[in-house]
């Protein structure tokens, strides 16, 4: 996978060579907030979206085709419930905080000072570097060993930029098993677990 996504960027960045050799670079802080949800496929299990928030910097490297690496910290997670009534009830709140790094390529339809309307889309890694698991009931399945530390994803969505001010809203596809085997019960679990996320953010352009 890091292999694709590093031959992925040579690409795009030989692809719009034009547009990045104008040195035309864009820097600033953004903010923003998202819902996520950690779904299982298991008919016993519903699952729930979690409210959450990032903050963090972009690059933006060109005019009408450009590249934006970014670099945030993120919120997110996700609620698990049994809804089976042959077992003991019991609830998980999941919480989990990580550094996000999507490399996203873009595309301009307006491009004016004052106004820029665009889309974007670009793998994104995840290294989630605290995990946090609340219990209401008997105690779930899931624990922090369970949840894999790095994962993979696709961000896909669109923007507008209105002078310095910049807003996006994406959607984000979870590409790996975050959560896969879980012991409960004395039984194995295949919880076949990925997290999707919407995320809307702002930023400002100092540059």
């Amino acid at each position: 996978m890091k292999k694709i996504i590093l031959a992925l960027v040579l690409l795009l960045t030989v692809a719009t060579g034009t547009s990045f050799g104008q040195l035309n670079i864009k820097i600033g802080p953004k903010v923003g907030f998202n819902a996520s949800q950690l779904h299982t496929n298991l008919d016993s299990i519903s699952s729930q979206f979690k409210s959450g928030f990032q903050f963090g910097i972009f690059v933006r490297l060109g005019k009408k085709v450009y590249l934006q690496p970014e670099l945030y910290y993120t919120t997110e997670g996700g609620v698990f419930k049994s809804n089976s009534s042959s077992i003991k009830q019991w609830e998980q709140n999941i919480k989990l905080g990580s550094l996000d790094v999507p490399v996203l390529i873009g595309v301009s339809f307006i491009n004016s000072e004052l106004l820029n309307v665009r889309i974007l889309a670009g793998p994104l890694a995840s290294f989630i570097v605290n995990k946090k698991i609340s219990e209401t009931g008997v105690t779930g399945p899931v624990q922090d060993a369970n949840i894999k530390n790095v994962n993979w994803y696709i961000q896909a969505g669109a923007g507008v930029d209105i002078w310095k001010f910049t807003l996006d809203v994406r959607y984000q596809i979870g590409l790996n098993k975050m959560i896969s085997d879980v012991d409960f019960n004395s039984k194995t679990v295949n919880f076949n677990t990925s997290n999707n996320v919407w995320v809307v953010s702002l930023g400002f352009k100092f540059l």
